[in-house]
């Protein structure tokens, strides 16, 4: 309650776009309890963010103080929709940084590691503030912007970099290069692997793929978005739990038809206030992630912080109803790594008829001896899980497109 009225009594009046969003729904700045809170305070969306800036670019009206304030600028990777741009104060940035130091320490780096960070440090916020936050812990940090994956493997073992930060796919990428080009991770020193940007890393047939291709090394998933920050670690306990770090963010997983809050161990939107971002925060934003709470009040680690079983499982948007079942791109991720022998995949939907259709491209990897088997087995697989007919053909070697960033999979 002190850091949510601390936030509400700094935003007004400087914040134009929260000063019109309370003023529109008849609010006033003082709280008396969270319940009062999430009782009468509005939700805020991706879509009124965006329209903001359309009408007022380049950044909007959601800044608590002068243009000349603000240090960073950074922009969403553009996966789902237009991308937002989002400014941040010293203040706000260090409050990140102090998060991103939490999910360091709960993956267990400590100043002595070397950490290599496959990443093209563009305008998306990606692994920014983990390099930032790695330096002020006194670690080693090794960028590599600009190189190939021959030329990032061949610095990840000259330098003996004992911690890799990359989405999972590109961790896997990787796997898949060094395979072909006959490098050997097996004498590398990658003890841990830090993956953020997609939901795989709480994935356990992904997580196995990973582990496979870095040997002696452990996947650790962490979430966040460039319009919050970094959100949660995964659990030290129970890999596939995401703890929300409620020091900087105020939770809610509500229902996304009816904006009610959901009962614990059932699936709802992840909806978020930010607590330490004054300079641009968000209060009670649909984040479109998709999660289940845990029905553990205290974790196996001792933690009584939000607990996510499955880490984020989907977004609301990315969702599809294929003849009336709902299919999660997690849920076939799972189905593609568990399988085996896929190196990529591709699904198409499409609702030429009546009802809607997925289809899904297979590239095989090089290991795989048997093409027609691997088609057959996914599409067994589909209706195990899914009681769907899903087609599955294979196309030839390096035909789909491969991901350093987050993976664009699914076409419609």
């Amino acid at each position: 309650m002190e850091q949510l009225r601390a936030l509400l009594g700094s935003l007004l009046p400087g914040n134009q776009f929260y000063a019109a969003k309370f003023g529109l729904a008849g609010v006033h700045k003082k709280v008396s309890s969270l319940a009062d809170y999430f009782d009468r305070f509005p939700l805020t969306t991706k879509q009124e963010i965006a329209e903001d800036q359309r009408l007022h670019p380049p950044y909007g009206t959601n800044l608590t103080y002068p243009l000349p304030s603000y240090t960073r600028c950074h922009q969403t990777s553009g996966t789902a929709g237009a991308p937002l741009r989002w400014l941040d104060t010293a203040e706000s940035w260090n409050g990140m940084l102090a998060s991103w130091e939490q999910v360091l320490g709960a993956a267990g780096v400590r100043r002595a590691d070397r950490l290599f960070f496959a990443f093209s440090f563009g305008p998306f916020i990606g692994f920014w503030l983990a390099f930032e936050a790695a330096l002020r812990q006194g670690c080693l940090c090794l960028p590599s912007g600009g190189l190939s994956s021959t030329g990032r493997l061949r610095l990840i073992l000259d330098h003996a970099a004992t911690v890799l930060c990359c989405t999972p796919t590109y961790a896997i990428r990787l796997g898949e290069v060094a395979a072909k080009e006959g490098i050997d991770l097996g004498v590398s020193q990658v003890k841990l692997v830090i993956v953020a940007g997609e939901p795989g890393g709480s994935i356990p047939a992904t997580r196995a793929c990973i582990e496979g291709f870095w040997p002696g090394a452990r996947v650790f998933d962490h979430h966040g978005m460039t319009e919050v920050g970094p959100v949660s670690f995964q659990c030290p306990e129970q890999p596939g739990v995401l703890h929300v770090m409620e020091n900087a963010y105020l939770a809610e997983v509500l229902d996304p038809a009816t904006g009610k809050a959901v009962a614990a161990g059932q699936t709802g939107e992840l909806v978020l206030t930010t607590l330490l971002r004054t300079g641009s925060p968000l209060l009670r934003y649909r984040t479109g992630d998709l999660v289940r709470t845990s029905l553990d009040t205290v974790c196996a680690c001792g933690r009584s912080e939000l607990a996510l079983a499955g880490g984020i499982l989907s977004r609301t948007d990315d969702m599809v109803i294929v003849r009336g079942v709902n299919v999660y791109p997690s849920a076939v991720e799972e189905i593609m790594r568990a399988c085996g022998g896929v190196a990529e995949y591709q699904a198409q939907t499409s609702s030429a008829g009546a009802l809607a259709e997925l289809r899904i491209q297979v590239e095989p990897s090089a290991e795989c001896a048997n093409e027609a088997a691997l088609a057959r087995k996914l599409e067994e697989a589909f209706v195990t899980a899914f009681a769907l007919r899903v087609p599955v053909s294979i196309v030839p070697a390096g035909t789909l497109p491969r991901f350093e960033l987050k993976a664009k999979r699914w076409l419609k």
